[in-house]
């Protein structure tokens, strides 16, 4: 996500943390160097020459030409400039109404809303703690009610039941009823979707605002249309009140033009991504955790998140215990693999850390990729109870019969016990709190520090 952008921000800021001092001309060609990123993100003209307007007086400012470092300066103007383009604030969800408490989902054919609508569900049962049903008011297009249905019966989610025939107006007064006999806190109304904006569509919309009178509606709008997705939102702005954008497919999004336009366009908050084709790919849009990895500085925060959501409590207690033993087994570097695996893999952990463009191009001369994890794993498989244990018990002959177990070869084997030991030493120098020397290692001291 964002690829295409932060690599041409971060070759721009490159040259500006060069110099010992900043005149304007040199701001004139650093400003140029990232009008051209934003353009070839697919940023609106608009919004690409308003962010400049913006951040040339405060690069020229007194506070850059007295500052020691005048490249790092730029910098933070850019990034303060660029949350409030996103929005400055992340922006809660709605739920300040009477149950059920109705939202509904609008937007163009194909932008993901019936996969968004399941997965918004799940989000508030997980997150908010909240009984949901789902509603879809789509009659038109051919199996769009049961492909809504089948959402919810493959992830327990409560779903209006199907009357065919019945009129959108009509769906919606009996999910008010049947959502208050079943105890559902929210109501999530799927609308029908249209290949382009038409005035029966936009009708509708506001017909089934009037009924429902919904706390939230929120675009679903697909983040690859790039420019053409703020342009839609802008409409959807001018007829109905819209309170919210969700953006699908942002992780194969990587010039990023449609989350840095939307919200200047529409003047509506981006509130939701989504992020993948799992219910559970979806996450809260933060203004600010998003300028971090557009200007190529990590998201360390939201990496920790993501990395906690899918561990049990057992897990995360079991761990805590074996760092303060200073233990640290190959079941435990095991958990380690599968959760990067859960987190996307090499690539989606990547996209949260700082320099990303440097640590892939890294990656791509040492030739690393993602079946390095599978790999690993199959290795760690066919290993016995015994050798996991206490790897140091693994001779010759057990590597041999290691690496025909897994499908792999001595090299292989060898390269995998380097990287465990050298993760068991950094946890054992975590156990006794010394955090010297991860530096070295490539992790700052601090963040252990902020995680003590």
């Amino acid at each position: 996500m964002f690829e295409n952008l932060t690599t041409k921000f971060e070759e721009v800021f490159s040259s500006l943390k060069k110099t010992p001092s900043l005149d304007e001309k040199q701001v004139d060609e650093g400003l140029r160097g990232i009008r051209q990123a934003l353009l070839e993100a697919d940023v609106s003209l608009d919004v690409a020459k308003k962010f400049i307007e913006n951040v040339k007086p405060k690069a020229l400012g007194q506070e850059i030409i007295r500052s020691t470092s005048p490249g790092q300066m730029v910098v933070k103007v850019v990034y303060d400039e660029l949350v409030k383009l996103l929005g400055e604030n992340s922006q809660d969800i709605n739920l300040n109404a009477v149950p059920p408490v109705p939202m509904m989902l609008v937007g163009l054919q194909g932008s993901g809303k019936t996969t968004t609508t399941a997965k918004l569900a799940k989000f508030l049962e997980k997150n908010k703690k909240k009984k949901i049903m789902m509603v879809s008011l789509d009659v038109y297009r051919p199996a769009a009610q049961e492909q809504l249905k089948s959402l919810g019966e493959q992830n327990n989610i409560l779903t209006l039941p199907i009357i065919e025939g019945q009129l959108p107006e009509d769906i919606c007064r009996r999910a008010i009823s049947a959502a208050n006999l079943n105890g559902a806190e929210v109501i999530l109304f799927d609308t029908a979707g249209r290949t382009q904006i038409d005035l029966q569509m936009m009708s509708e919309i506001k017909q089934i605002e009037s009924i429902i009178k919904p706390t939230e509606t929120f675009l679903v709008a697909d983040s690859l249309t790039g420019q053409v997705a703020a342009e839609v939102a802008k409409e959807f702005k001018n007829t109905v009140n819209l309170t919210g954008i969700i953006l699908t497919r942002a992780d194969g999004d990587a010039r990023g033009g449609a989350a840095v336009s939307m919200k200047y366009v529409s003047n509506v908050p981006i509130k939701f991504l989504g992020i993948g084709e799992k219910i559970e790919n979806i996450e809260i849009f933060h203004p600010d955790r998003i300028a971090n990895r557009i200007l190529g500085m990590g998201d360390i925060v939201s990496l920790v998140e993501k990395a906690s959501q899918d561990l049990s409590e057992e897990n995360i207690k079991k761990t805590e215990e074996n760092l303060k033993k200073g233990s640290f087994s190959m079941e435990d570097y095991l958990t380690q693999l599968r959760q990067m695996k859960k987190m996307g893999g090499i690539e989606g952990v990547m996209s949260f850390l700082p320099g990303v463009s440097k640590i892939k191009s890294q990656m791509d001369q040492s030739g690393i990729d993602e079946k390095i994890i599978t790999q690993n794993e199959a290795v760690i498989l066919s290993m016995t109870k015994k050798e996991r244990e206490n790897p140091k018990i693994i001779d010759g002959s057990r590597k041999k019969r290691i690496a025909n177990g897994s499908g792999s070869d001595i090299a292989t084997i060898n390269k995998l016990l380097k990287q465990f030991k050298m993760m068991s030493e950094m946890m054992k120098k975590m156990s006794k709190g010394n955090t010297k020397g991860m530096a070295d290692k490539g992790i700052p001291p601090e963040l252990f520090n902020q995680l003590k």
